[in-house]
């Protein structure tokens, strides 16, 4: 389905796909900085989510609605499930070099800040759009953004990194 999008639209999809881009490069950076392959894989896993995010926004940039199929629902259901149901122990891959020495818990303390920010300017996205179609595609995303945030949370948590009083 082909739809024309307002000013406003098109300025808030530009804004998403900013965000898009900047989730994509932290994953994809801190994938490579965490000592922790839990917290690699949750990365890596995130990444590839975001870069499905990307390419929906780019789409409706284009005009073109894509269509939210259960499979892409499933997978991406799946992948969260897999990665939260990994072992928690610590497996710790102590060679690898860190860019900015950022120790695992100040990692996910910014892509879980970056998340919450993320998923709040969704909401305000999801608001100023006309077409019900797109707003549930905005939705989908939005919803995916919270999971990301879940998994870093519950990973926090269950390395004592977040402590829920």
């Amino acid at each position: 389905m082909q739809i024309t999008l307002t000013q406003k639209e098109r300025m808030l999809l530009q804004d998403q796909k900013s965000h898009e881009q900047i989730c994509i490069d932290k994953y994809s950076n801190y994938a490579n900085q965490a000592t922790d392959t839990q917290l690699q894989q949750i990365c890596k896993t995130n990444e590839q989510i975001e870069r499905t995010h990307l390419n929906t926004i780019n789409q409706l940039l284009s005009g073109t609605v894509p269509q939210m199929n259960q499979q892409q629902n499933q997978n991406s259901g799946q992948n969260m499930n897999q990665q939260q149901n990994q072992n928690s122990g610590t497996n710790m891959n102590n060679s690898q070099s860190t860019q900015n020495n950022l120790s695992d818990k100040e990692i996910c303390s910014d892509l879980l800040m970056t998340e919450k920010y993320v998923s709040g300017t969704y909401d305000t996205t999801i608001f100023e759009f006309r077409d019900t179609q797109v707003r549930d595609i905005l939705n989908h995303i939005q919803k995916e953004e919270q999971k990301h945030g879940e998994s870093i949370f519950k990973y926090m948590e269950s390395k004592g990194m977040y402590n829920v009083q």
